[in-house]
């Protein structure tokens, strides 16, 4: 309900003339300060909107009077950024990844840059820090599919692994031997393997199979029946436990282990030149290298 505004005997303060159920609302003005500040904020959003990029118009914005641009200033500073890098990278450009990596001071700068580009580029197969993945090797161990000199580690990086769109890209295909053995050979096979990777030789029907249609991609022979792998070829070790799809740190099945045999699974990694500066490309081969596992 509402009535002429009255004085409350009370508070001294005249009412709304808005009443409810007995109690009237009292007409209390917000402080002067407050309201001092609030005509502030409003001045303060003009002045704002007049200085600053503002209102979109169509397509475009009102770019203030004063123009500012923060993309602009970002790329101010990743000029100045590139400014004050371009002596390090000036050097990685024009060194070779041996050079570079005998030089201490570069080195140190190329694997802190590497792991930088480590993180945006490579991590997301090879984990963070290296660590692997199924179908993605560990890069932070002493095991390599494809070598791990400084060199072979920039070939990987530069022209990637069965890439079709880079004629110089690594390849190998290991044979699909469903094809060619039996389940019972290849189960024989598996089981040599098996026991070869924990360092154990077993001498029989596995081990002729193994002899007569692996050992010559895989490097291994009568005097030296343990697997050591074939960087030239891409063809890993065996007589180890490192096993590419079984996942890091985990145990090969018998089951997995029959299915590679019989119908081998084949990774593809991207090649980096072209995507990647070749200072960059410098810069991941030592950062790589220096993960634990460089040759």
């Amino acid at each position: 309900m509402a009535g002429a505004p009255e004085k409350d005997p009370i508070s001294g303060l005249y009412t709304t003339g808005h009443e409810w159920d007995g109690i009237a609302e009292l007409n209390t003005p917000l402080p002067r300060w407050w309201m001092y500040v609030f005509y502030t904020t409003v001045i303060w959003a003009v002045g704002y909107w007049i200085v600053y990029p503002s209102f979109p118009v169509g397509k475009d914005f009102l770019p203030g009077i004063w123009e500012y641009s923060s993309r602009r200033e970002v790329e101010a500073d990743l000029i100045a950024a590139h400014a004050a890098h371009q002596k390090e990278r000036s050097a990685i450009a024009a060194g070779s990844v041996d050079e570079i990596y005998a030089n201490p001071p570069l080195r140190a700068y190329a694997i802190a840059g590497g792991g930088v580009l480590f993180k945006d580029n490579c991590a997301g197969c090879h984990q963070s820090g290296g660590a692997g993945a199924v179908g993605y090797p560990t890069l932070a161990d002493d095991e390599w599919i494809w070598g791990g000199t400084l060199a072979d580690i920039q070939q990987t990086l530069l022209h990637g692994i069965r890439y079709d769109r880079d004629p110089e890209t690594r390849q190998s295909q290991m044979l699909a031997f469903g094809d060619i053995l039996s389940t019972d050979e290849i189960k024989q096979v598996a089981a040599y393997v098996k026991d070869m990777s924990n360092g154990k030789v077993v001498a029989g029907p596995g081990q002729t199979i193994y002899t007569e249609n692996c050992a010559a991609c895989h490097s291994s022979d009568g005097a030296n029946p343990v697997s050591d792998g074939n960087p030239a070829m891409g063809a890993p070790p065996l007589g180890n436990r490192v096993w590419l799809y079984a996942g890091p740190g985990k145990e090969m099945t018998m089951e997995r282990l029959q299915a590679q045999i019989a119908k081998p699974k084949h990774g593809v990694m991207p090649a980096w030149s072209g995507r990647l500066k070749d200072e960059d490309i410098k810069m991941l081969t030592v950062y790589v290298h220096s993960l634990g596992g460089g040759q």
